[in-house]
């Protein structure tokens, strides 16, 4: 296990977003907007979801990085910092998920 975190990746996104640089594919994605940007992480969930079904171990760990890197972009692109969605899920580790579902606000 490598010491990398997803705090680093977020440094790394908020990097290539803060550069400039033309070559940069999260340049490139952040450029198109908020709906380019969220319809990438509903197609790589997806992806992560076929290879989760299918038994595909090493496909489920590529397609979730995905998943996960164009979260981050997502989240950056919206203004929240990965840390508000940390304390949300340290929040919610005090209680089952039954309980905390059943807390949230109806709508």
């Amino acid at each position: 296990m490598t010491g990398f975190t997803l705090f680093d990746l977020e440094d790394i996104v908020d990097d290539r977003l803060a550069n400039g640089d033309a070559t940069s594919y999260t340049r490139k994605l952040a450029a198109k907007g908020m709906p380019k940007a969220a319809q990438k992480v509903g197609e790589e969930a997806v992806e992560a979801v076929i290879a989760a079904v299918s038994g595909d171990r090493k496909g489920l760990a590529s397609e979730t990085a995905d998943l996960l890197y164009h979260l981050i972009v997502v989240l950056r692109l919206a203004g929240v910092p990965l840390s508000d969605v940390m304390a949300e899920l340290a929040a919610r580790t005090g209680r089952s998920g039954l309980e905390e579902k059943a807390a949230r606000p109806k709508e």
